[in-house]
């Protein structure tokens, strides 16, 4: 059964084609740029159509394949600027699907229009003058429609992701990620491509990771929404967590008509054992839990990897849900699909890859987590930067203000991209531990005390340390890390002895064979996985983060 349309409009600029575009390959959808149908019908171009025809002419044109697209049809439709000034337009897409206005500052739009000579409604010799006063003309008509999303400083992934948020029915400023498990996406350039036309293509499988401030209290439809029957449910937390957000859960999930149980484990990375899965074990096996009977990780990322290791073993396999609590786990455990358990000789050595059948991430939930931990986590965060997004570098070390949600869809849209291409670490996802071989030691030598953001945000330093000395990077490199991370409130050093640092990477589960993997920065946005580093290279960079605290 067709599902029904997607429908941009607004103002020319505003990124209707580019974003359709994005959407449509997320969804594997077909696009439709109503101005293309126009053309193909009267046989010429727009600009001929006004000069030759006039305006009235177009606007029947116009009309007539409105009407022809009321039917729902799993389209993705971009209309032209004007198309939705006429109320009986409006009403005939309305009636095949949603609406979705995108607006842009005039600015903004001025400067997506330079070059583009081909726009009638334009001619003249004051282009700013002429969108002002159209936009004047248009404020009405755009004005009823029920959903808009301001485009001015947002590239065009993360408008297709609103735009998907809107379709979800994700409250307020939502943001949906489609994560295809086999066919790798196109991937938007810096800001405002014209991505390929992806064509009619078949649904692509995956899961959706879902954020927005109270995605929580709709839980149970969105479990539904990912395919889950309603029914009995396991939901894995502890104290900590489940003291705060065990009940809201459990009210949004018996809502939708499912019967949760609620299963606490104790609180902490000591506890992210064989011993607390086995436990886990015992108890679904007195509940009775059945396959196809999901489990659901509410907490952070120790909940989701030991809830996620009992989903993928229980039964051989049941569905998973994330329900991240943490900043930490909302941009990075709780995506991807990794889950293990640690052993005494070493962090996760026990795992597998079970992906989620969706993740629901609400940053609202993050207002009772301590600062100490949400700092931590904007390692990661940091990470994600390095590895693919130049701008969410550039903003972290600048003043300009972003919500939450963004900040954590701008993080965990580098992760998707990677797990995309790489779903189960055969390759490019390798670059997803940069700074992790230095990290895991350091928290391996800390006997765990020392936060997993933390021990990330050292061995980020270090790894640009070990980067540049072995020229793969700009020597100025270390230098913008190092104090972006100081910035952010994270250690830059860390009091631990060079060689016994060294050695505690032997255990890494990312070494091929007996040999130590890095990954190695090029510049920001542009890593590459080495397999052969002198150890005197690594130990120097150990030096790096050690000899400086010893100086303070």
């Amino acid at each position: 059964m067709a599902e029904p349309n997607i429908i941009l409009t607004g103002f020319m600029g505003t990124g209707k084609t580019c974003v359709g575009r994005e959407v449509a390959a997320r969804l594997g959808w077909r696009f439709v740029d109503l101005d293309d149908l126009i053309v193909a019908r009267a046989g010429k171009p727009i600009p001929r159509i006004f000069a030759e025809d006039g305006e009235p002419t177009f606007r029947t044109l116009e009309a007539e394949v409105c009407q022809e697209l009321r039917a729902p049809a799993s389209l993705v439709i971009a209309t032209g600027g004007g198309t939705v000034v006429n109320p009986a337009n409006r009403e005939a897409l309305a009636a095949g699907g949603i609406l979705i206005c995108l607006d842009a500052a005039p600015e903004a739009i001025l400067a997506r229009l330079s070059g583009h000579e081909d726009r009638p409604l334009l001619a003249g010799p004051n282009r700013q003058e002429r969108i002002a006063a159209l936009l004047s003309q248009r404020a009405t008509a755009y004005s009823v429609i029920p959903h808009h999303i301001d485009t001015t400083h947002l590239p065009v992934a993360a408008v297709a992701e609103r735009v998907l948020g809107v379709v979800a029915g994700l409250p307020g400023e939502g943001y949906r990620l489609v994560v295809h498990l086999t066919t790798p996406a196109p991937v938007s350039g810096p800001f405002w491509p014209v991505s390929p036309d992806p064509g009619e293509t078949g649904q692509f499988p995956g899961y959706d990771v879902l954020i927005a401030d109270g995605l929580l209290a709709q839980a149970g439809r969105h479990l539904i929404r990912a395919g889950l029957r309603p029914g009995r449910c396991a939901v894995v937390t502890n104290p900590t967590v489940g003291r705060f957000y065990a009940a809201p859960l459990q009210a949004a999930l018996e809502e939708a008509g499912f019967e949760p149980l609620v299963f606490e484990v104790p609180d902490g990375e000591a506890y992210k054992t064989l011993s607390t899965a086995a436990d886990l074990y015992e108890r679904f096996a007195a509940a009775r839990l059945a396959r196809g009977e999901p489990v659901i990780a509410l907490g952070g990322g120790v909940i989701g990897d030991l809830a996620g290791f009992v989903a993928a073993t229980w039964l051989r396999g049941v569905p998973f849900v994330q329900v991240p609590t943490s900043l930490l786990a909302m941009v990075d455990a709780s995506v991807g699909g990794k889950v293990a358990v640690n052993l005494p000789q070493g962090k996760n050595l026990v795992g597998a890859f079970k992906h989620p059948s969706v993740v629901l991430i609400d940053p609202w939930v993050l207002r009772t987590l301590p600062e100490a931990e949400y700092r931590a986590a904007m390692a990661e965060v940091v990470k994600a930067a390095l590895i693919g997004d130049p701008m969410l570098f550039d903003h972290l070390a600048g003043d300009r203000p972003i919500s939450l949600a963004a900040l954590i869809a701008d993080a965990v849209r580098v992760k998707v991209r990677i797990v995309e291409r790489d779903p189960y670490e055969m390759g490019e996802r390798a670059w997803l531990n940069l700074g992790h071989t230095f990290g895991h030691a350091l928290e391996l030598i800390s006997g765990f005390t020392l936060r997993h953001g933390e021990a990330v945000g050292l061995g980020l330093v270090a790894a640009a340390e070990l980067s540049a000395s072995l020229r793969y990077c700009e020597p100025t490199l270390p230098g913008r890390v190092r104090d972006l991370l100081a910035r952010l409130g994270l250690p830059t050093a860390w009091p631990c002895d060079p060689e016994q640092a060294y050695a505690a990477m032997s255990t890494d589960k990312k070494r091929r064979g007996r040999t130590l993997r890095f990954v190695l920065l090029r510049r920001i946005g542009a890593v590459e996985v080495v397999d052969s580093v002198p150890e005197s290279a690594v130990t120097d960079a150990w030096r790096t983060i050690c000899q400086q605290e010893e100086s303070q």
